[in-house]
């Protein structure tokens, strides 16, 4: 028997389930347009007032740095040098003072700026024969190297022996140096924390007061600790014969006191956010691991690390941008001295800012913005793309 199989298309509508049709009138279609245009209206004023208080003192800062500012009688005058300001910063009167007096290295010096320059050659030349190789991609990279190498060519040329390093290198060595101390000190406090020890609860509490204490009250209180002659330590100093010499008289002694000023307040964020992260591990992999026998050594770097990394890398980037702002310890601690031996770049735009250098004043924080952004955005893509996603 032939079977007669439905035409296709559309099923039939049975007798009394026709769909009904909704005629919107004009003043309902404009009702509902409007109702859409609602939310966007009473959002429209708040966005334009964060764009403006985000992009506006952006250009009159970038206009300032590009000007000289001049009190005249009756007010102020504001003339257009163009690049002026930023000239005296990198080759005329400001030179010393920002990048510091160039030397040549030692040969520890020729070795770092050596392999430093071999590692981002190497990382080009992978880049280069990879399978993510773009044109554009390679461009930036390469950019970021000569800017990086750069970089490192200063710095070990003026930390030599018979050079100076500037505000500029100094930022970056409080930076770098600061931020690296930081991360390991926690690391190091939260991974003993976990552990089941007596008193771990004390020193939680303990391990985070540095944190609550404003930046000025720490840099008074190493103020009072570096008196080699009446502070607290000032008999340990006497035994040791070191009363005669002073932290804030030198210029690395003084740089020493800064950094460690700022590890002290600063470890305690690193702290209780890796300690959370280690707490919020699994325990089934360090269970598995700890049965086939592997040592602790093992399981912190093939399971704990692996685990903590993204964070740690979103927390040091935040630490970097931070470090870049320091101001208050080597402005109350030694006053950026010896001379500008302590001066970060924040510091000298303030200084100079307090001798009405305006223009002055907003380039150096204009450059610093540019290096913040540079470091920021290196730090985004070395960390989180490659390292990160790789393990």
């Amino acid at each position: 028997m032939a079977v007669t199989k439905p035409a296709p298309g559309p099923a039939p509508v049975e007798p009394g389930l026709e769909p009904t049709v909704t005629v919107i009138s004009p003043m309902t279609k404009l009702a509902l347009r409007l109702e859409g245009l609602a939310s966007s209206a009473f959002l429209l004023p708040s966005v334009l007032v964060i764009l403006f208080l985000s992009i506006f003192p952006l250009i009159v800062s970038l206009y300032l740095s590009l000007a000289r500012l001049q009190f005249v009688k009756g007010g102020f005058k504001i003339s257009f040098v163009g690049l002026a300001n930023y000239r005296k910063l990198f080759l005329g009167s400001e030179r010393e003072h920002f990048l510091g007096v160039l030397s040549n290295p030692s040969p520890l010096g020729w070795l770092i700026f050596g392999a430093s320059v071999l590692g981002l050659a190497l990382a080009l030349w992978r880049y280069a024969r990879s399978e993510n190789f773009s044109p554009r991609g390679f461009f930036w990279r390469c950019v970021a190297a000569v800017i990086t190498g750069a970089g490192v060519w200063l710095v070990v040329h003026t930390v030599s022996p018979h050079g100076r390093p500037g505000t500029l290198v100094v930022t970056l060595i409080y930076v770098f140096v600061g931020v690296a101390i930081q991360y390991l000190l926690g690391l190091l406090l939260a991974l003993l924390c976990v552990q089941q020890i007596p008193g771990r609860r004390f020193f939680r509490v303990v391990f985070l007061l540095p944190m609550m204490i404003t930046p000025v009250g720490i840099a008074y209180t190493f103020r009072m600790l570096t008196d080699m002659t009446k502070g607290p330590f000032a008999p340990i100093w006497m035994a040791l014969g070191l009363g005669a010499w002073s932290w804030v008289n030198d210029p690395w002694g003084a740089r020493a006191a800064v950094m460690i000023g700022d590890i002290w307040q600063w470890t305690p964020f690193m702290f209780i956010v890796l300690l959370a992260v280690l707490e919020s591990q699994p325990t089934e992999p360090i269970e598995a691991a700890v049965v086939d026998g592997a040592t602790r050594w093992q399981i912190f770097w093939e399971i704990t690390l692996p685990q903590i990394l993204p964070v740690s890398s979103t927390l040091i980037l935040i630490r970097l941008i931070e470090a870049f702002k320091i101001v208050d310890l080597p402005n109350v601690l030694t006053n950026g001295g010896p001379g500008t031996a302590t001066e970060s770049l924040t510091l000298h735009a303030f200084m100079t800012w307090r001798t009405l250098d305006v223009g002055g004043s907003a380039a150096v924080a204009y450059i610093l913005l540019l290096v913040v952004t540079f470091v920021a955005m290196v730090a985004v893509n070395l960390i989180r793309r490659r390292f990160v996603e790789a393990l």
